[in-house]
């Protein structure tokens, strides 16, 4: 039975971790705070941005302020420092063939996601990509999901691929599974946890797990 299929974008479709840790380090730095190893600067890949700086010790009332420096770097350079999974276009290629109904759901802003897939040619597999806006009006995945929904209708047959336990518990706020991915940017062992049904290790196991 052909499926709605939701993909995370960020460490699901194409690992964008080089920019928006660069983009990261940088507002940490117009601050005066320590710069923590590239490792940990992971996290901030996926989850809305305001609330990682405050974890990184921007006070809640300059988070915006963070936020601003970060995008002045991504939105000319660091949102292309990202490169598509090798696989991915195969993969989404199949599930277009085999009928399924393909969308992204993302935290990134709308606009961005947008000129992202078009730059590595990853928006003609979709029918729709929605993501945050600029205001943070609508910034979470739970919050993205919703606002997809009310453009797409029910959620009956759908499912949600993402790289982290935020897009597990986004998409389990509205009913809706999530098969994890190995390759991105979160813990498989956190996705278990929040309810991943299942976690794929390859595109071709991905595949798999979609067509059961």
């Amino acid at each position: 039975m052909a499926k709605t299929i939701l993909f995370d974008l960020d460490g699901t479709l194409t690992d964008s971790g080089e920019g928006i840790i660069n983009c990261a380090e940088l507002a940490l730095r117009h601050f005066g705070l320590p710069i923590p190893d590239r490792q940990t600067l992971r996290v901030f890949v996926g989850p809305p941005l305001h609330d990682t700086f405050v974890k990184f010790g921007v006070p809640e009332d300059k988070a915006e302020e963070a936020v601003a420096v970060y995008r002045s770097r991504y939105t000319t350079v660091g949102k292309f420092e990202n490169t598509p999974y090798p696989g991915v276009h195969e993969m989404l290629q199949a599930l277009k063939d085999q009928g399924h109904t393909l969308l992204v759901a993302t935290s990134k802003p709308e606009g961005m996601s947008i000129e992202i897939m078009d730059k590595f040619d990853l928006s003609k597999y979709f029918s729709r990509i929605c993501g945050a806006t600029m205001d943070r009006s609508r910034s979470s995945k739970e919050d993205v999901i919703a606002y997809l929904l009310e453009q797409n209708g029910t959620a009956e047959n759908m499912v949600m691929v993402g790289d982290t336990a935020f897009d597990v518990l986004g998409a389990a706020a509205h009913k809706i599974p999530t098969i994890g991915v190995s390759w991105g940017y979160g813990s498989v062992e956190e996705m278990k946890n929040a309810g991943a049904v299942a976690i794929a290790y390859s595109m071709d196991e991905l595949l798999t797990l979609l067509n059961k």
